[in-house]
């Protein structure tokens, strides 16, 4: 089992070509990186998590330039968004930083997507919260077209294009993994649909992923999908080291822990509590 640290780099945190380093020097397999384009100060739903909308949330930068960072200052450690907003970004454009991404890494880039809870937000990217599920799962159909493709169409109900030259192609074939992040049951059935693994969230924080899973493989069983096929990325989980073992011998290809949007003097300490996990399990 693989073990990965979020943090959501702002211009006061921890910064990626830093923090990348100490996490290929201590044995962490990836790094990964929130986003939000913005925060609207009136929100139309709830957070669904614990404690409010936190302040990273509107300062986190673009995930792609701080994932190039940390990039380039390492040779073996994966760069994962965790997760990138598919309806709120133009399909064409991402298709293309997800390539040039894992060019410039020389195929170390996992894609984690996701459709989005702040309504607000998606929105303001004149995208309809309605149908935002449509418009994510369009979008993933037609990148997989961009990059696999010379001469590439695409023609859904909300993302449409006609035959197109772009490059560069992913070095990973036939393109990075995809992880759709999400609750159970939405995002599971979302990861059988288009995805290459699942990434499921706890927005109430209540850990019952261990009871999820095997539905997870039965439902991809049940969708002519091969469980083994769609790996599993436990995200946030608590950090107990009888549960890393059960998420182990369960088959939880990795754990991806967060730690906090501050300096290193703050996060350091704790990537020594999460290496001394790691070490556990």
């Amino acid at each position: 089992m693989k073990f990965g640290i979020s943090l959501f780099f702002t211009e006061n945190s921890m910064r990626p070509e830093v923090l990348a380093p100490e996490l290929e020097r201590r044995g962490f397999e990836s790094v990964w990186s929130g986003e939000h384009s913005h925060i609207p100060e009136v929100l139309k739903v709830p957070f669904p998590g614990e404690g409010g909308v936190k302040r990273w949330y509107y300062e986190v930068m673009d995930p792609f330039v701080t994932l190039t960072a940390a990039a380039m200052a390492t040779t073996t450690l994966k760069i994962g968004t965790g997760v990138c907003l598919i309806p709120q970004r133009d399909p064409i454009q991402t298709a293309k930083l997800v390539a040039s991404i894992d060019q410039i890494s020389k195929g170390r880039f996992i894609f984690g997507v996701g459709d989005g809870w702040n309504q607000s937000e998606i929105e303001n990217h004149n995208t309809v919260f309605k149908t935002r599920h449509k418009k994510a799962r369009e979008s993933i159909e037609a990148m997989k077209v961009i990059w696999t493709q010379s001469k590439a169409e695409y023609h859904g109900e909300i993302v449409n294009f006609d035959p197109m030259m772009t490059w560069p192609k992913p070095v990973q074939k036939p393109h990075p993994p995809i992880l759709v992040g999400g609750s159970f049951p939405y995002s599971a059935r979302r990861a059988i649909s288009y995805g290459t693994g699942w990434l499921p969230s706890k927005p109430n924080g209540k850990d019952d992923l261990l009871e999820e899973i095997p539905r997870f493989r039965q439902m991809a069983a049940e969708a002519g999908r091969d469980p083994a096929s769609l790996p599993i990325t436990a995200w946030y989980p608590p950090r107990d080291l009888e549960l890393m073992k059960k998420y182990r011998d369960i088959g939880v290809e990795r754990v991806v822990f967060s730690v906090p949007s501050d300096p290193a003097e703050v996060v350091l300490p704790h990537l020594d509590d999460i290496g001394a996990l790691m070490a556990g399990v």
